[in-house]
């Protein structure tokens, strides 16, 4: 993932390799969904409701939030939940999951499906480093718009 930030102008070095590395991240923050690693890497609906209020929190300390890049339907959806409880949005049946999708939510912020960089999807092609560039870029746009 840090050599695609790093080529899209988000980090400061491809790689990340400890906390004290160096690395800077400019209009960029990230987070997790849930903050364990569960079985599979598959949350149950339970773990995404705990770790709800750990998001929620993160998330509204980004006041100059302006577009959200989710990585994977997990993601994707927690942030619509997110969106839910906060009430922007009244439901998520407007907001389909699929690499690429955009969504300008009714706060102004944008919204942007990826498939997560998973070794199971990058290794498998179903998402390539281009894929996955193309949507940084595209978030970087709208950073600058």
């Amino acid at each position: 993932m840090y050599p695609v930030l790093h080529q899209t102008g988000f980090a400061s070095q491809p790689v990340a390799t400890d906390r004290n590395d160096g690395m800077a991240l400019t209009d960029l923050y990230i987070t997790a969904a849930v903050r364990c690693a569960p079985p599979d890497n598959k949350p149950l609906p339970e773990e995404l409701s705990a770790c709800a209020s750990f998001l929620d929190r993160e998330l509204a300390g980004l006041t100059n939030l302006k577009v959200v890049v989710a990585l994977g339907k997990i993601g994707f959806d927690a942030y619509l939940n997110y969106l839910k409880r906060q009430g922007v949005i009244p439901s998520k049946k407007n907001y389909v999951f699929k690499h690429g999708a955009s969504y300008r939510m009714p706060d102004g912020k944008v919204l942007l499906a990826s498939y997560h960089p998973s070794n199971q999807n990058t290794q498998t092609g179903k998402l390539t480093r281009e894929m996955f560039v193309e949507i940084f870029q595209a978030a970087a746009g709208f950073v600058d718009g």
